[in-house]
């Protein structure tokens, strides 16, 4: 680990450990509403004063708020969030890629439509194969494509092996397939096979879960 991503993983750390407290999570949530002055947060928290001070201090320490001067009543300040101050709280980037290639077993229902799915999130191409492919796409997984006007790449199924390449970023979203690799692939999808169920509301599952998780991936992860 380089000494500036450990940096940034000790920011983040620092505000995580901050809003563990519950008072303090509770003033952040309000400060994303409006501003408010520490009398306002007090009673609001319903606390006693020194305590409002003592969490602000630890919210200030950590990046997350500061205080300004009322123009008003120079005597009465209002604490707000920083632009940055909830940067940090979600996971941040995980790697970079040149493309990413989805797998299943036969390469005929989930990882054609996840790479359908990614190329509408990510400028980062995507691809797709199989361990064992079909002979064709699964018509279930065609159906389901036009029932979300998504368009499924015009190939048929295809070998792993004449997909992969040295420098993509595999993502197995088939059980059979992930073990049948080992450590081969950089993540793994555990998501159930539409094709054995057969029917469109599996299909349908299939696809949320799919579109679920490609746009929590799709952000973190940079072009190479």
């Amino acid at each position: 680990m380089n000494i500036e991503r450990s940096e940034e993983l000790e920011r983040r750390a620092a505000k995580h450990a901050a809003l563990s407290e519950p008072a303090r999570l509770r003033i952040v949530d309000l400060l994303t509403l409006g501003d408010l002055s520490p009398t306002e947060i007090q009673v609001a928290l319903g606390i006693r004063a020194n305590l409002v001070t003592h969490h602000l201090n630890a919210l200030e320490a950590v990046g997350m708020v500061a205080r300004s001067r009322s123009e008003a009543d120079k005597r009465r300040s209002y604490v707000h969030l920083i632009d940055t101050a909830l940067d940090g709280l979600t996971p941040g980037a995980a790697e970079r890629a040149d493309r990413v290639v989805f797998v299943c077993t036969a390469n005929s229902a989930r990882s054609q439509l996840a790479a359908a799915l990614w190329e509408r999130q990510s400028s980062i191409p995507a691809a797709s194969g199989g361990t064992h492919p079909a002979d064709r796409i699964d018509p279930g997984a065609i159906a389901t494509a036009q029932r979300h006007d998504l368009t499924l790449a015009d190939a048929q199924p295809r070998t792993l092996a004449e997909v992969l390449t040295d420098t993509d970023f595999v993502v197995t979203v088939c059980d059979n397939a992930h073990e049948e690799l080992g450590a081969t692939g950089n993540i793994h999808w555990s998501i159930p096979d539409p094709v054995r169920i057969g029917t469109a509301a599996a299909f349908d599952t299939t696809y949320a879960e799919l579109q679920r998780r490609i746009s929590d991936l799709a952000p973190r992860l940079a072009a190479s």
